[in-house]
């Protein structure tokens, strides 16, 4: 335990929950990371698509993020509402099962849940691939640093909210103010220069144009920029984890991502056309992230450059802790639901939820091995999960102020209603120009999710109904028992064991497994040193049952007698008391065979609800005592 302090941190009690909560500026590097870092990937993610136009492709650059952050401000205002309309905090499960139904709530838990997981992946590549772009002889170890970035973030998250938000400020600040001065500088040259600056250093060979602008391409690009668009949920899903008041703290911090990340994706856009800087093609050996060439063409190859570039890389590795911060959360609301197992609901010594942490890190996990930490390989699976749980938020937050009685419940109700046509329109956008490159996964994910959570429910639905009693708990004589002890030697354990089993019964079955071609007879070892004992104290003799095991089974004949003892006795309750021994480390028990685990096991699984099971446990000494340093196994002196 002591070990698990030093590493995690000493385990919070309940009460000093407040003390974790974050104000606006832990909670921009907390809540905010995944939408601040959309800046870097988002852009990008549009000019790749647009490489086959060749020059042409950078016309259409700031045209489709003026698109983008229209819809983001729609989105914005609409998320504030859902903030006023529900301070406890709610995110689009919540709303949608609230307002649209519980088919409808699932359905947004299951795309925030695969939104999130894919934004840790998303996250963490394209971090990774922006220190590839200023360190190209690391691209060939690009998915060790992913996994070992994720762990990280695991570890960092599990030690509490309060220490993540404090831990990533720094980064975050170090990003915006890098990249807000590399755009001021960049914009100063351009308007000195007429809109025409020259690069400090030279740009990549463009490639050639080999496709015109179509309808299609234009909708397809759209598409892959609005993954800029990401995260802006997550702080109506944590409004309860700001500091009060709550729903104040929480406009603002949102305010304050969604106006720098507009500023962040405008300010790109200008300066990628006025450049003439186009994308390099993801994965390849001369690939060159975005803001990578940007930096380079505005202030060249220097010291501020690397700074600019590490604070990119460590944003952008960081950004999937909005991700850490929110799933676990969805988890629990949903679990606590039935939905999901009920573990997803326990917090952990940190007061986080540790099991919705690590089944987090394990699917991102996945994600990353399986696309090998390349980001354009990731990205077209991206957004589907997010507009849709946009949709059915907004969808939600309209049925929310339609029944309300407030005197603004008008004018919320067109605000959400506005952000719901818009995100729905971008939804479908988003499934079909990007189905055939990979959103046909999520397609098929997001259904099998939903089916999964509705199994669970019932299964959850099913144990609550055969357990459940109608009327008052009503208590009758109890029925007499039957102790069953396995005994393999007479020693310590077996001694407790009957002395436990005659407080318990005096129908006692002691029973003991006999190998063939064994030398022992273990009913002249009982007569010899447990019949004198059991004369003396004037206790009824047991049953001895000697089993027979031709094939040399122990654990089976044991099952089959019990079950034939319940069989036989169906008033009774059989109580199995089984002795074992516990070790003084953990280690030791790795030298003794695991017989009395697997008996119990077996009777938990297999038993009827009339079979006890009594564990009968002797702890053995670190060191062995002077006071029975003399003793001899009984069985030793039998043989003599």
């Amino acid at each position: 335990m002591a070990i698990l302090d030093y590493v995690l941190g000493r385990p919070l009690a309940s009460d000093e929950e407040k003390d974790e909560r974050v104000g606006s500026l832990p909670g921009l590097s907390v809540f905010g990371l995944d939408a601040l870092s959309s800046a870097a990937y988002g852009p990008e993610a549009a000019l790749t698509v647009l490489i086959p136009l060749g020059v042409a492709g950078l016309g259409f650059s700031l045209p489709i993020t003026i698109a983008v952050s229209a819809i983001l401000t729609i989105v914005y205002f609409s998320y504030r509402q859902t903030i006023a309309g529900y301070p406890e905090g709610a995110g689009s499960y919540t709303v949608a099962k609230e307002n649209l139904g519980t088919h409808a709530g699932l359905l947004a838990a299951a795309a925030l849940m695969i939104d999130y997981t894919l934004n840790v992946a998303v996250g963490i590549s394209a971090g990774i691939g922006a220190l590839v772009s200023a360190v190209p002889p690391l691209q060939p170890y690009t998915l060790l640093l992913c996994l070992a970035v994720l762990f990280l973030l695991t570890f960092v998250n599990l030690r509490g909210l309060r220490e993540s938000g404090l831990a990533f400020m720094p980064p975050t600040y170090l990003f915006v103010g890098c990249l807000v001065l590399v755009l001021v500088i960049g914009i100063f040259k351009a308007l000195v220069s007429g809109g025409h600056p020259q690069p400090v250093n030279p740009l990549p060979q463009r490639p050639a144009a080999h496709e015109q602008i179509t309808l299609w391409l234009f909708l397809k690009a759209f598409a892959a920029g609005c993954t800029a668009m990401t995260g802006v949920e997550a702080v109506s899903n944590g409004v309860q984890a700001f500091k009060d008041p709550v729903v104040d703290t929480a406009r603002r911090t949102l305010t304050l991502i969604v106006g720098i990340l507009i500023l962040l994706l405008l300010g790109v856009a200008y300066l990628v056309s006025a450049y003439g800087i186009m994308a390099t093609d993801p994965g390849s050996p001369g690939y060159q992230s975005i803001l990578s060439m940007m930096t380079e063409a505005v202030v060249g190859r220097g010291i501020f450059y690397y700074v600019t570039m590490v604070a990119i890389l460590l944003v952008l590795c960081l950004s999937a802790n909005t991700s850490f911060a929110d799933f676990p959360r969805v988890c629990r609301t949903v679990s606590q639901d039935g939905y999901l197992p009920l573990v997803f609901a326990v917090r952990g010594r940190r007061l986080v939820y540790t099991h919705g942490i690590l089944a987090l890190t394990v699917l991102a996990g996945s994600l990353l091995i399986i696309f090998n930490g390349v980001t354009d390989k990731l990205i077209p699976l991206f957004a589907v999960g997010a507009f849709l749980a946009f949709t059915l938020s907004q969808a939600g937050m309209v049925m929310h102020w339609l029944r309300s009685n407030e005197s603004h419940a008008r004018l919320s109700a067109t605000v959400n209603g506005i952000g719901a046509i818009a995100t729905a329109i971008t939804f479908v956008i988003v499934i079909l120009t990007k189905f055939m490159e990979g959103a046909w996964l999520v397609v098929i994910v997001l259904p099998l999710l939903f089916i999964l959570m509705y199994a669970i429910h019932r299964h959850y639905s099913k144990i609550a109904l055969e357990v459940a009693v109608s009327g008052p708990i009503r208590l009758e004589r109890p029925h007499k028992m039957i102790a069953a002890v396995p005994i393999e030697h007479l020693n310590v354990l077996a001694e407790k064991a009957l002395q436990i089993a005659y407080s318990l019964s005096q129908n006692i079955h002691i029973l003991h497994v006999h190998e063939e071609h064994s030398d022992r007879d273990f009913a002249n070892e009982w007569r010899l040193d447990v019949q004198p004992s059991l004369d003396r104290t004037g206790l009824p003799a047991p049953e001895l049952v000697i089993l027979k095991s031709p094939y040399r089974k122990v654990i089976a004949p044991i099952l089959n007698y019990i079950w034939e003892l319940e069989n036989k006795n169906p008033e009774n309750t059989i109580a199995v008391l089984i002795p074992q021994l516990i070790e003084s480390r953990w280690y030791y028990s790795l030298l003794h065979n695991r017989r009395a685990a697997i008996l119990r096991t077996l009777l938990l699984l297999q038993g009827r609800n009339r079979i006890v099971i009594v564990n009968v446990p002797w702890n053995l000494e670190k060191e062995l005592p002077a006071t029975i340093a003399h003793r001899k196994p009984l069985r030793d002196r039998i043989r003599a």
